[in-house]
């Protein structure tokens, strides 16, 4: 089921609503242990998701886009402690400028929003970068990591 986000022009008339046509939702709730290498890991999502025509791989990592259009994508990683680690987005092997967060002092909170135009058969990813080390990501129901694409136009 898509994502019912009415954006209407004329307030009066709601029978002339547009909504999105592809979403999705995924995300990661079991305090997954994530080892990271310098060059990239891909963050699995393999917990509610709600993918709408999009597509993903059987590691829950790679996410095919069903439609060429305008997209908002963004996304969330917790975890456990703090850490030195960058997170971005991939799309098609590599990364969406405006998605890279690069911290300057550890932490345990990532996020970040993108809107880019995405061709059909796009693949997106959510990556940790840039530390050699292990991450744990919230877990027991708690968003550790969650990954949402909005077709836009």
């Amino acid at each position: 089921m898509c994502a019912q986000i009415p954006f209407c022009n004329d307030k009066s008339n709601f029978t002339n609503k547009d909504v999105t046509n592809n979403s999705m939702y995924a995300s990661n709730t079991t305090g997954t242990t994530i080892v990271v290498v310098l060059g990239g890991t891909l963050v699995s999502l393999p917990n509610n998701q709600d993918l709408d025509g999009f597509v993903v791989n059987g590691a829950n990592t790679i996410f095919t886009v069903p439609v060429s259009g305008r997209y908002y994508l963004t996304y969330q990683v917790n975890t456990t402690a703090t850490l030195l680690s960058n997170t971005r987005l991939i799309r098609n092997g590599s990364p969406i400028p405006g998605s890279i967060i690069s911290p300057i002092i550890s932490t345990s909170n990532f996020n970040s929003d993108v809107i880019l135009f995405l061709n059909q058969n796009d693949t997106i990813s959510l990556q940790l970068f840039g530390i050699i080390g292990v991450a744990t990501l919230l877990g027991g129901g708690a968003t550790g990591a969650s990954l949402s694409v909005i077709r836009l136009s």
